[in-house]
């Protein structure tokens, strides 16, 4: 299997040429993920983000079997289903107030597009089609797709590898302010003027909110957010929030829009909508944009994926939301957030670490320099735990059932990995 893997089977971000080690999973259960060989790895990605209740839940499980039963899939063209409209409702009254329609896809960067789509679409159908621009921080991360890629950092994101195909769109430095520092003018400053001086071209400004993810794993201010919201409605510009890493409580909050009380205009969601069990996004909009689009020229908005609204996913997704509000998800994720400031606590005092910082259930440890990545995993999986370190960033995101004893062996296990500066560049 790993031969014919390594022949044939593409990666992400991986080279044929010089191929990194793969590890064959047998099977997953709780938090731990059980290779071919019997070795069993406790996750501290929960398979990048997405499975926040653990693997092989028995809630999803049946959600799952009692769904394909009656229908995997159907079209969503011209048909709807209960799964999909029980979704949608639950979307809507769970998400900052406004955002009142809901628009499926099949994956977070397809999300991002259609908010892409959506921004543009809509200053078109209002007799502006000159605003068809949109502005990004730098540090960002929104998806591998073209149109995701185009607000995605330049150099992070290697748009100069697609310079000349992809759409130039407009950015500013990333917050330069951490989530608690004390809030001064100059941190907003640089997005004021490109705003005001862009304001004619500009479809939508978009941002992850509170935390930037793969581009650097960052956190800032919520009074950046706050003020991005005041500038984007005194400039006749939309706000895109793209939660597909941030939503359903990872930072503390249900949406991290949450920590600065604001509503965006567009939403994107995805990751742990469906609990890591199948591929499902959704993007949500306002009134306006919505009544906007479809009182335009073409008077419906101009996207329809196959799989949209697929009644097994949306199945999953509901079971999988459900569970997570039915449960004491805020005391899960405060729990896991003071077991990783306590846990990661020691990797401050090496001198090749150059930042830790904890919100949340998510828990980053920044080097001075990169990763040496196969020889780190290696490291890692000697200790019984995965974790997926890129570039300078050695970070988790556990799933919130990680009992503290769980967490405890996570953190010590990256303590003691983490203090071997053999295994950094440099």
């Amino acid at each position: 299997m790993v031969a014919i893997d390594r022949e044939h089977i593409w990666h992400p971000y991986s080279s044929f040429v010089d191929p990194p080690p793969v590890y064959p999973v047998a099977s997953a259960q709780g938090c731990s993920l059980t290779l071919s060989d019997g070795r069993q790895l406790l996750d501290g990605m929960a398979s990048w983000w997405c499975a926040i209740h653990g693997y092989n839940h028995p809630r999803l499980n049946e959600a799952a079997k009692s769904q394909i039963d009656k229908m995997a899939h159907v079209m969503f063209g011209g048909l709807t289903h209960q799964p999909a409209v029980e979704l949608a409702k639950l979307l809507i009254d769970i998400t900052p107030a406004g955002l009142d329609k809901v628009f499926f896809s099949d994956s977070g960067s397809v999300a991002v597009e259609v908010a892409i789509k959506m921004a543009v679409q809509y200053w078109h159908s209002q007799g502006k089609p000159g605003k068809n621009r949109l502005l990004a921080l730098r540090n960002g991360y929104h998806g591998d797709t073209i149109g995701a890629m185009s607000v995605c950092d330049p150099v992070t994101g290697m748009h100069h590898l697609f310079s000349d195909s992809i759409t130039r769109q407009h950015f500013v430095e990333a917050p330069v302010a951490g989530y608690a520092t004390p809030w001064e003018d100059r941190h907003i400053v640089e997005m004021r003027q490109t705003i005001e001086v862009h304001r004619e071209e500009l479809a939508a400004v978009i941002l992850e909110p509170i935390v930037q993810g793969a581009g650097g794993m960052r956190f800032y201010p919520p009074e950046y957010l706050r003020q991005v919201r005041e500038l984007c409605d005194a400039n006749d510009v939309l706000l895109i929030a793209d939660e597909i890493a941030t939503g359903f409580g990872r930072t503390g909050k249900l949406f991290a829009c949450e920590h600065a009380a604001i509503s965006p205009d567009i939403l994107c969601l995805g990751k742990a909508l469906t609990g890591g069990y199948l591929s499902m996004a959704a993007t949500l909009c306002n009134n306006r944009v919505s009544d906007g689009i479809c009182q335009g020229e073409a008077g419906v908005f101009m996207h329809g994926p196959t799989f949209m609204g697929n009644p097994l996913a949306a199945a999953i997704s509901l079971a999988s939301t459900r569970l997570l509000l039915e449960g004491d998800w805020q005391a899960n994720v405060q729990r896991i957030e003071a077991g990783l400031q306590h846990g990661l606590a020691p990797c401050a005092e090496f001198a090749h670490v150059k930042d830790v910082r904890i919100l949340g259930a998510i828990g980053v440890v920044e080097m001075q320099q990169p990763v040496k990545m196969a020889a780190i995993q290696a490291a890692f999986i000697e200790q019984g735990i995965w974790i997926r370190p890129f570039g300078s960033l050695v970070y988790v995101m556990p799933p919130y059932i990680m009992t503290d004893a769980e967490l405890t062996h996570l953190t010590t296990a990256m303590v003691k990995v983490i203090g071997q500066p053999q295994l950094f560049t440099g």
